[in-house]
Order: structure tokens, then sequence, then C-alpha cells
């Protein structure tokens, strides 16, 4: 379950904390990195990353969208997942 209790509009399944951590040490980056590529601060890859807080949709979207560009594909549950891996 999402950490607010709900997917979101338009999102189809969400980046998950653990997806997000995984995906940056598939690409060796920091947090510092992907929030750099995505534009959004880095408190809110930190936080997240933490299950501390849940970022608004579009900063969510932001960070999937730029994992996914550099290579990331996301497992969802049910289909192996939740995970992240590399695109062949």
């Amino acid at each position: 379950m999402p950490l607010n209790g709900r997917w979101g509009s338009g999102l189809g399944m969400p980046l998950l904390p653990s997806q997000c951590r995984a995906a940056r040490a598939l690409l060796n980056w920091t947090q510092a990195d992907l929030a750099a590529k995505a534009g959004v601060a880095v408190n809110t890859v930190k936080f997240f990353e933490m299950g501390e807080r849940t970022p608004q949709e579009a900063n969510r979207k932001k960070m999937r969208d730029v994992l996914e560009t550099a290579g990331v594909e996301f497992i969802e549950r049910g289909k192996g997942g939740p995970g992240a891996r590399l695109r062949r």
C-alpha cells in the first residue's frame, strides 16, 4: 500500500521508496544526483526513501521518469516485484 493510503491519479503504479533506493543503486547515483536530475529537493528524495513523507505526485513522477529514462525498469507487485532492474 502506498505511504499515503492511495495510489494517486495518473501515475499508474507509483514509485515506492524501496524501488527508488534500488534504482539509484543500479545507476550508482546519490540522492543528490537523483534530485538534481529530477529537479526536486534532496530532502524530497531523502525523506521519501526513508518512508518519512510521500512526495507530491508531480515530484514522484519526475523521479520515476528520470530513473526510467536512465534505463531503469520498475517491476510491479504480482509480477515479481516490487523491484527495479536495468532494461536489457
